[in-house]
């Protein structure tokens, strides 16, 4: 009887350890880098097809800075979307690739891009697993050939080890999975803690000017930069030009939207920006036009191109064009933006190189 409780006992102890050994090599759920969100900020979307795991966001951190993710090793993602930019880079039209041609876009912040359903300034990638397909091989970019790429992770003993650990059901260094662990690590990159937030939640007061910012935020500039993440990330012409700039050059990109949909209603839309970390991410609008944030609120006021596409909410009553507004209303509302800063962005490890 004695022999049999011992083998009993001795059966369970390695049950459990094999228990144990096969737990140890599934992905970690991330809740430990994911950050507790605010109760006034919307429930952060996660795919089915691909679940975010400590593992997974770890690789896509590193995938994220690694520069030999580029043709000749030059540059990463981070190269155009910098942490101390807010994610962005600060530059108009960058010319940085691989070709040394300018881009004829804009590099917009990745903050809070968990959130948006068509990524890119004319929608044209569904989702933040396909976002990093066109900037990694085009000849304007990275120009990575991603035969080449797989063939090269594949070789290197800490990718093909995190891979694994990322992707434990397919244990495969691949493209797709490339993808998968960069949108994990973007989904990350998280700003919910400025002044405004504080205010929302009770933690701090704004100033005279501030409030008045805020409402005239609110009575001017939505619906396009309504909800909590001031973006309705939606697609609009916000009159930057006339109909004669939407034209079948470049592969139709002065379309904006209308390049994707081929519709000619969506000509002239993009996507709107959030407004949050807006005062660090200069310059501003599709093709970064704008230096200051003077010379935004002064297209709005004074500088409205009239087209087929025009937003209504720039079509005023009595025939008139733009948002009216007085300097006074101006200096609030750019009072109101700096509340909007989150600075934290800047120094949180969770973000940074490893």
């Amino acid at each position: 009887m004695k022999k049999v409780i011992i083998f009993q006992l001795l059966t369970c102890i390695l049950f459990l350890g094999a228990c144990q050994e096969q737990t140890q090599e599934l992905p970690q759920p991330a809740a430990s880098l994911l950050p507790i969100l605010p109760a006034h900020f919307p429930p952060m979307p996660q795919p089915a097809h691909n679940p975010m795991t400590v593992e997974g966001i770890k690789l896509g951190r590193m995938l994220f800075y690694d520069k030999s993710l580029s043709r000749d090793g030059s540059l990463s993602c981070a190269s155009c979307h910098q942490q101390q930019k807010m994610f962005a880079d600060g530059i108009a039209l960058s010319a940085i690739g691989l070709s040394k041609r300018e881009l004829r876009r804009n590099s917009p912040t990745l903050l809070n891009t968990a959130w948006v359903k068509d990524l890119f300034w004319d929608g044209g990638a569904t989702n933040l697993e396909s976002l990093s397909v066109a900037p990694l091989t085009a000849i304007d970019e990275m120009h990575k050939d991603l035969v080449i790429m797989e063939k090269e992770l594949a070789a290197n003993p800490v990718y093909k080890a995190q891979f694994a650990k990322a992707f434990p059901t397919l244990p495969k260094v691949s493209t797709q999975n490339v993808l998968k662990a960069l949108a994990q690590f973007q989904r990350t990159l998280v700003s919910f803690n400025s002044k405004y937030d504080l205010y929302i939640q009770k933690k701090a007061l704004l100033t005279v000017s501030e409030l008045e910012g805020l409402q005239l935020v609110e009575q001017k500039c939505t619906p396009c930069h309504s909800t909590t993440l001031f973006t309705d990330n939606d697609f609009h012409n916000n009159g930057l030009d006339d109909d004669a700039a939407f034209t079948t050059d470049h592969e139709s990109i002065t379309k904006g939207r209308g390049r994707v949909t081929f519709n000619e209603d969506d000509n002239g839309k993009y996507r709107t920006p959030s407004l949050r970390n807006v005062m660090l991410t200069a310059p501003y609008m599709h093709d970064g036009r704008f230096a200051t944030i003077d010379q935004v609120l002064n297209h709005y006021t004074d500088n409205v191109k009239i087209s087929s596409t025009l937003s209504p909410k720039l079509k005023q009553a009595n025939g008139s064009k733009g948002i009216v507004l007085s300097l006074k209303e101006k200096q609030a509302i750019i009072s109101f933006l700096h509340t909007l800063t989150d600075v934290s962005v800047l120094t949180n490890p969770n973000f940074s190189k490893p």
